[in-house]
């Protein structure tokens, strides 16, 4: 990743903003260049990025306050029917202004943490009975994966979201071999299929239901879509999530 490749991209993505700079986080969504791609290897901070881009840096947000992420946690949960994993909180952040994206709910701690922390506040409040037994349910989940399930040396076990084209329709996947399943669809189907692109990641079911749900305007049937380049670029740009 040259440096001359991500000051285009931060000129491209202000010129789609209505001459506004994207913040990092929006940034590494809408290009696909993450902060290890320029940190620090070229610059120490973003606002550095965006003056050698040419552009005044946006003023920074002051951190969200602990209850107001809670607050924003339990609208999506509301929403959503469950507790929301990772994937649910950058597509929410992706979708909605003003909703903060996943790295601030970091402050509230990984998901055990997280939900000890919003039925704690819950209780304390009043009207939130069921944000209270969502909360209680992820807990005792997370009891008895611990006692059942001795993590201490167990690598992540990696899968891939595949999009494949056949014909002028797109199929959004998963598999963990995508080779394997482009010839068991293939020879289904009245014209061939081939593989445009595969993302890596550890959270295959999460990954799929994001960009299912971020295309679900342009399905057609099951898990094939009507894209356009912009939506297939969108998909190719990234290799991990």
């Amino acid at each position: 990743m040259d440096k001359k490749h991500i000051i285009e991209e931060i000129i491209r993505t202000t010129k789609e903003n209505n001459g506004v700079p994207l913040g990092m986080d929006k940034f590494a969504s809408e290009s696909g260049i993450k902060e290890s791609d320029w940190f620090p290897k070229y610059w120490t901070k973003w606002s550095e990025a965006l003056r050698e881009a040419g552009f005044n840096p946006n003023k920074m947000k002051s951190a969200y306050d602990g209850n107001v992420l809670i607050e924003h946690v339990i609208s999506l949960i509301r929403e959503l029917k469950k507790f929301p994993t990772t994937s649910d909180f950058k597509f929410k952040a992706y979708h909605t202004n003003g909703f903060p994206w996943d790295r601030a709910f970091r402050r509230l701690g990984k998901k055990p943490e997280m939900a000890q922390k919003i039925l704690n506040y819950c209780k304390s409040n009043s009207g939130y009975e069921d944000i209270i037994e969502i909360c209680k349910g992820v807990l005792a989940s997370s009891e008895k994966e611990e006692k059942e399930v001795d993590f201490e040396g167990v690598e992540p076990q990696f899968s891939y979201v595949y999009l494949m084209k056949s014909g002028r329709y797109y199929k959004i996947g998963r598999s963990d071999c995508v080779e394997k399943r482009n010839y068991e669809i293939g020879i289904k189907l009245p014209e061939e299929s081939k593989i445009v692109h595969k993302i890596k990641t550890d959270d295959p079911s999460g990954i799929e239901a994001y960009w299912h749900k971020r295309f679900e305007d342009k399905r057609k049937q099951g898990e094939w879509f009507d894209l356009l380049s912009s939506d297939v670029n969108a998909f190719r740009r990234r290799k991990f999530m």
